[in-house]
């Protein structure tokens, strides 16, 4: 694994904040491959080009591609960043973990649909010809595209604010000093956040008249306003307990396995 190869001494963990994951853990690696199989699900369908047409149409899915790459490397590195900064393994933990992986598979292929679907339509057909978005999705059928997306994303932060909650409430046993303690409450309050907007987008699509279901997606512009406010909020209380000195040389360099919260 890359992050193990380059070293401790190369990954700085959080100013103020003590890392408690060490080496790599069996379900951290199951993790990060299940996270580069659902990457090759968004280009697998894709046959070689035989032409260069045929290379230019391919090329013209490249903006999709590129937005449902970086939102899967997004949920990665919230992943990534909880498992650094706790190093829990307890059943529960390990239960939402394969729970947000059976999510994210599951919801690879209509992401990539989606997606493909909004760059290509948007441009008036300069990317797909509106014969080809028009066969794609029925205009009944946007509420219905918009519930599922909503959906996925919903459960991807629900779980996320169920692994801060029960960092949080395992505190006393993984030692969170004043600041980290702030923190887990701040991770919990926006993973719970986003959820809250992925539901705020579900009735939106739900109630808005037919041909308007799709603009429920520009709710999601929420999530700035969402992590502003709690960054604010949270901000003023991290930085009355914050340390005088970064707690970078304390970070645990063992197995992530030695941190285990209570049920």
């Amino acid at each position: 694994m890359l992050r193990e190869s380059l070293g401790a001494e190369l990954i700085a963990p959080e100013k103020h904040f003590r890392w408690r994951g060490g080496r790599i853990t069996r379900l951290e690696g199951f993790t990060d491959a299940v996270f580069a199989f659902a990457v090759t699900l968004l280009v697998v369908s894709l046959e070689v080009p035989r032409t260069f047409a045929e290379l230019l149409a391919v090329m013209k899915g490249f903006v999709a591609f590129g937005i449902c790459f970086t939102m899967l490397t997004w949920v990665w590195y919230h992943h990534y960043l909880f498992s650094r900064r706790y190093g829990l393994q307890t059943p529960y933990v390990i239960g939402l973990n394969l729970l947000l992986l059976f999510v994210v598979l599951f919801y690879v292929y209509p992401l990539k649909f989606l997606f493909t679907l909004l760059v290509g339509g948007v441009g008036g057909g300069r990317i797909m010809p509106q014969a080809a978005v028009e066969t794609m999705i029925l205009p009944t059928q946007t509420a219905a595209l918009m519930l599922i997306f909503c959906a996925g994303y919903t459960a991807v932060f629900v779980i996320f604010g169920l692994l801060y909650q029960h960092a949080w409430t395992a505190r006393a046993a993984l030692q969170l000093d004043a600041f980290e303690t702030v923190r887990t409450a701040q991770g919990r309050a926006q993973h719970f956040g986003f959820a809250a907007v992925g539901v705020l987008a579900a009735l939106a699509a739900v109630l808005l008249p037919t041909q308007f279901a799709g603009l429920s997606g520009l709710l999601f512009f929420l999530n700035a306003l969402v992590g502003t406010l709690v960054g604010w909020r949270y901000g003023k209380q991290a930085r009355a307990v914050q340390p005088t000195q970064s707690v970078a040389a304390a970070s645990v360099p063992t197995s992530a396995s030695s941190a285990q919260g209570p049920e």
